[in-house]
């Protein structure tokens, strides 16, 4: 096999893009870098300028989704006033939605836990990951100084409204729905009619 050549910067891409498919078809139990180096069509020794082992490729797949997250969660909300936190809470949830409909694999290995229990050896992980969580929690402050969210502890609505748009993202991709239950309302629409379900005010 001949193998590819990439410019600087892809090899990395392309081997987290491998291991996004290996896991997703095939589980863990499958994943190695020699085998995400024959899939990305590289030496077997290639990988390892990038990633130590298998858990550091998962933790980068992993830091590079909350990155993909945070970034269209910024490009929705940046141009929107301050004066309409509602509208960003808004347009938040539903570019989480996108992303997970768009790329379910690499939102489905984001959250997937494998590396939890060992997310100190990954600070690029942990520093994604919080940033995603910060940029929620801001949103979720401002909604409640405008009287849109109640005034609980802040990190406890935070992980609600995150609770509450990821759990219903993860059961729409995992095709738990029942399949009539879209019928009358887009995901779109019943997703902020969720999210109306804890508001003060309706979003519209």
């Amino acid at each position: 096999m001949r193998e590819k050549k990439y410019h600087h910067g892809d090899l990395k891409n392309a081997l987290i893009k491998a291991g996004i498919e290996i896991l997703s078809q095939e589980g863990i139990s499958a994943l190695s870098l020699r085998k995400v180096a024959t899939k990305a069509g590289v030496s077997h020794a290639a990988p390892y300028s990038h990633f130590k082992d298998k858990q550091d490729l998962i933790a980068s797949i992993s830091s590079e989704g909350f990155n993909r997250i945070y970034e269209k969660l910024i490009s929705r909300i940046k141009d929107i006033s301050d004066d309409y936190p509602e509208i960003k809470l808004k347009e938040a949830a539903l570019a989480y939605l996108e992303f997970a409909l768009t790329d379910s694999d690499h939102f489905r290995i984001t959250f997937s836990g494998i590396i939890e229990k060992d997310k100190e050896k990954y600070p690029e992980y942990i520093k994604s990951s919080l940033r995603c969580f910060t940029l929620v929690k801001n949103l979720v402050e401002e909604c409640q100084q405008k009287g849109i969210l109640e005034k609980c502890p802040l990190d406890e609505m935070t992980v609600a409204i995150w609770s509450l748009v990821h759990g219903f993202v993860s059961l729409l991709i995992d095709r738990e729905f029942s399949h009539n239950l879209f019928e009358k309302e887009t995901q779109q629409e019943l997703l902020i009619k969720l999210l109306n379900k804890i508001t003060l005010k309706e979003i519209k």
